[in-house]
Order: C-alpha cells, then structure tokens, then sequence
C-alpha cells in the first residue's frame, strides 16, 4: 500500500470509495486491497481470503457506488445504470441467513456462496445499496481541504475535514502560515 494511509471508519461504501484519492488508487494492486482488508477487520466476513487475487471486481463496486454516492448525496436521482450494476454484483455471489447448531442454540450468520472476490465484491456492493438507502445520504460531505477528494459523514454539523488530524491540520499550519509569513 502507498504511504497515504486510507481513511477509515466512516461507512464501509464511503472507506471503498475514499480508497480513490487525489494522490492516487490506494487499491492498485492485490497486495493494496489486502492490506485495505486488513483495517476494514471485523467489517466484512470472509475478507481476509488469500484468494482474492483480482482487485477488478473491488473497483467496479468502487465506480458504481462513487457515482451513484455522488448523485445521492445531492439530492438528485442516481443513474439506472450504477444502480443495476450494484445488483448485479451482489447476485453474483448470493447471501443467505445459515442456521447452524452451536451445541445449545441455534446460530445464525449471515453467508454468501460463489469465489472468494465475487463474495467480496457483493459485500461491499450490499454495504454501498445500504449507505445509499439510508436518509443520511443526503449529509455526505466532500472535505473541505482544496486539495482532498474524500467523503465522510459528519457525526457533527460544524465538521468540516475528512480527518482532522489529516486535511484539517493542514489547513489550520497553511493559514498560520499566510499570516505570519514575512513581507
């Protein structure tokens, strides 16, 4: 993975797509989408797979949602085209509620059949149908920085970085800066 470590914990479909960034695709290779993978831990079942070697799949949901994401948050109708195509990636590995016997109880979690990318790929195209399906869709905001690109989902009104501690720091050293240059 690059040096520019990929913003985390906003929605899962809002991580996919901050992975495109202004410096580049964070998801260019195998080795990117795993290590993306790794910090997603927990989020996504079956994600650690070793077999997911065609990082392909992971970019379509990551254009379709983007596009559509962008249109939502908007206000404003997303294509047909994003909208089918987010289907269709989760129909190629379909999901299912498994029942399962622990011993005392009956268990239930949540599985989908098919290759190890096309499961993976439907996740994140079901994560990208939920964010766009919740009213909260509408308050995605795009950082504030002039040089950042990415999205979040602001838990406060007045947030206006995609990380303080990334963007809006930068900003707050750049205007310091411009007041107390010389000359």
């Amino acid at each position: 993975m690059s040096d520019l470590v990929p913003l985390t914990g906003e929605p899962l479909a809002l991580d996919l797509i901050n992975t495109r960034t202004a410096a580049g695709d964070l998801l260019a290779t195998p080795d990117d989408l795993h290590g993306w993978l790794d910090l997603q831990a927990g989020r996504l079942p079956d994600a650690a797979s070793p077999d997911i070697h065609d990082v392909r799949p992971v970019h379509l949901v990551r254009e379709h949602a983007a596009n559509a994401v962008e249109r939502a948050r908007h206000g404003e109708r997303p294509d047909t085209a994003d909208l089918a195509a987010l289907n269709d990636l989760q129909r190629a590995a379909p999901a299912i509620t498994e029942l399962t016997w622990d011993g005392s109880a009956v268990a239930a979690a949540r599985r989908r059949s098919g290759p190890a990318g096309a499961r993976l790929a439907a996740s994140l195209a079901e994560a990208a149908a939920d964010l766009l399906a919740d009213p909260a869709v509408t308050r995605i905001r795009q950082c504030a920085a002039d040089d950042c690109v990415l999205l979040f989902l602001p838990a406060h009104p007045r947030r206006r970085w995609c990380s303080a501690a990334r963007c809006g720091n930068r900003v707050r050293v750049a205007r310091h800066y411009q007041r107390h240059k010389p000359g």
